[in-house]
C-alpha cells in the first residue's frame, strides 16, 4: 500500500464484489453524450445523457433525471440505471451535482442543498429544450442522498412528472438527530459548535478540514454502516482506476458545509407534490429504511413503498439482480409513457 498526504492518499483497491454487483455496467444497445448546462447560480453542471442507439431524434421521448447518491459522483450508481432506463427507451439524464464529479464549483466536496436542488430543475431547463425530449414527460429518480434533493426540487418544480427514489436517505434528519433518532441533543450541539469553531479558524487561516467518513482499512471496530459504505466506495466494486492512481475521494466532505444539512428538511411539505406520483423503493434489510417509510408516511396519493427483501441499503447502488428494474420500468411507463403530451 503506497501513502500521501491530504486528499490524494493512494490506496490499495481491495476487490469486493458481491456476484451480481455491476456498477460499472456497460450497455452495447445505448449511447452516451457528455453534455453541460447552466445552473441558475451560472454554473455548469455536467451529465451524461444516454438514449438508445439509433433513436429516432424526430420523435418527441420521454426522459429521467438520474441523481447520484449523497457524496458521489454520477460513475457511482447512476449510470447503471441511466443505462438500463434508457434501454427501456427512456432518455436519460445522470447528474455530477454542483461541487462533485465533472461540475462545477469550489471548494470541492462543498455541502450545499439549495445548489443541489437547483441542479434537478436545471436539469430539466436542459432537456426541455432539446427537440427529441417531451417537455411535459420528464421524470426524476434519485439514489439516497439524492432522492431527498429530487424530493425537494419536484416540490417546487410541476415540469417533474414523477419522482421515484432508491434507497432513500434524507441527509437533514440523519444530520440533526442520527439513524434511528440515535444522536443526544449534547452531540448535536456539540457538532454545531465544533463546526463554528473551525469555520472561524477556515475564515483566519483559509485552510479547511475534510470529514473522511471511511477508514483506509475497516478492522474489527468499524460499525456495520461504514462497512458497508466502505465495501463499495473504497474497493473495486464502486471505483475503477489504473493502478497506482489516486482513488476518487467521494465520501469525503468539509465539516463547515456538512453542517448546512441541519437546515435541510425535504420531507416537509412533501404532500404538496401530489397529484404527480412518488414512488419509493428501499431493502427491507437497509439501515435507511426509515426514510423511505417516513417520506411515504407524509406523501399524498398517489404513492407507493416498494420493500425489496433482503436488500440492505448499498446493495440497491449496484447489485443487478436485486434491483427491481420491472417496478421502475412500469411506474415511468405508466407516468411518463402513458400520458397525454398536451
Amino acid at each position: 500500500m503506497t501513502s500521501a498526504t491530504d486528499h490524494e492518499q493512494e490506496r490499495e483497491v481491495v476487490q469486493y464484489l458481491p456476484a451480481d454487483a455491476d456498477n460499472f455496467f456497460s450497455s452495447d444497445k445505448v449511447h452516451t453524450l457528455k453534455v453541460t448546462f447552466r445552473n441558475q447560480y451560472t454554473m455548469n453542471v455536467s451529465a451524461n445523457l444516454v438514449s438508445l442507439k439509433n433513436t429516432d431524434t424526430t420523435v418527441r421521448r420521454p426522459a429521467i433525471i438520474i441523481g447520484h447518491p449523497m457524496g458521489a459522483v454520477k460513475e457511482q450508481s447512476s449510470m447503471l440505471y441511466a443505462q438500463k432506463l434508457a434501454e427501456q427507451g427512456f432518455v436519460t439524464l445522470a447528474i455530477d451535482l454542483p461541487f462533485w464529479g465533472e461540475s462545477e464549483g469550489q471548494p470541492r466536496n462543498l455541502v450545499a442543498p439549495e445548489h443541489y436542488t437547483e441542479a434537478f430543475s436545471a436539469a430539466v431547463d436542459f432537456l426541455a429544450s432539446q427537440p427529441f425530449i417531451a417537455p411535459r414527460r420528464i421524470g426524476v429518480l434519485g439514489i439516497c442522498g439524492s432522492g431527498g434533493f429530487a424530493i425537494n426540487a419536484a416540490k417546487i418544480d410541476t415540469r417533474l412528472k414523477a419522482i421515484a427514489t432508491i434507497s432513500l436517505y434524507d441527509m437533514g434528519a440523519v444530520t440533526r438527530h442520527g439513524l434511528n433518532r440515535s444522536k443526544t441533543p449534547q452531540q448535536r450541539n456539540a457538532q454545531l459548535e465544533q463546526a463554528a469553531v473551525q469555520r472561524q479558524k477556515e475564515f483566519d487561516s483559509g485552510e479547511g478540514i475534510f470529514l473522511d467518513y471511511l477508514p483506509g482499512q475497516p478492522d474489527a471496530s468499524t460499525d456495520p454502516v461504514t462497512r458497508e459504505f466502505w465495501d463499495f466506495y473504497r474497493t473495486s466494486r464502486g471505483i475503477a482506476i489504473p493502478a497506482g492512481q489516486p482513488l476518487e475521494r467521494t465520501q469525503n466532505r468539509m465539516l463547515t458545509s456538512e453542517i448546512r444539512f441541519m437546515n435541510f428538511y425535504p420531507f416537509h411539505d412533501i404532500e404538496t407534490i401530489s397529484p404527480r406520483p412518488l414512488l419509493f423503493i428501499a431493502g427491507d434489510q437497509a439501515h435507511s429504511r426509515e426514510f423511505s417509510e417516513d417520506a411515504y408516511r407524509r406523501a399524498g396519493e398517489p404513492r407507493a413503498l416498494h420493500w425489496v427483501a433482503g436488500a440492505g441499503h448499498v446493495d440497491l447502488y449496484d447489485r443487478v439482480g436485486l434491483i427491481p428494474w420491472d417496478r421502475l420500468y412500469t411506474f415511468f411507463d405508466t407516468h411518463l409513457n402513458q400520458v397525454d403530451e398536451q
